[in-house]
């Protein structure tokens, strides 16, 4: 069975997604981390426009593009 991925950044608003890898360094995996963004968590976009507005297990947590490219997501 093929998993369909895409970039956290192109989902848009409304859609949820489940966090199927994150990319980049470590520093950057700590901080997506600590937000609540790891593999296998649920993400509901917010808004698109500007940096991604994200809500992770009821927190609103806002993410710069460039690091929302390195979030791969299944949309759900």
């Amino acid at each position: 069975m093929r998993i369909n991925m895409m970039m956290l950044n192109q989902l848009k608003t409304g859609d949820v997604g489940r966090v199927v890898k994150v990319g980049g360094g470590h520093g950057i995996r700590q901080k997506l981390f600590l937000r609540g963004l790891f593999e296998g968590s649920s993400v509901r976009v917010i808004s698109c426009s500007g940096p991604v507005t994200v809500e992770v297990d009821r927190n609103i947590v806002c993410i710069g593009r460039g690091m929302a490219q390195k979030i791969m997501v299944r949309k759900v």
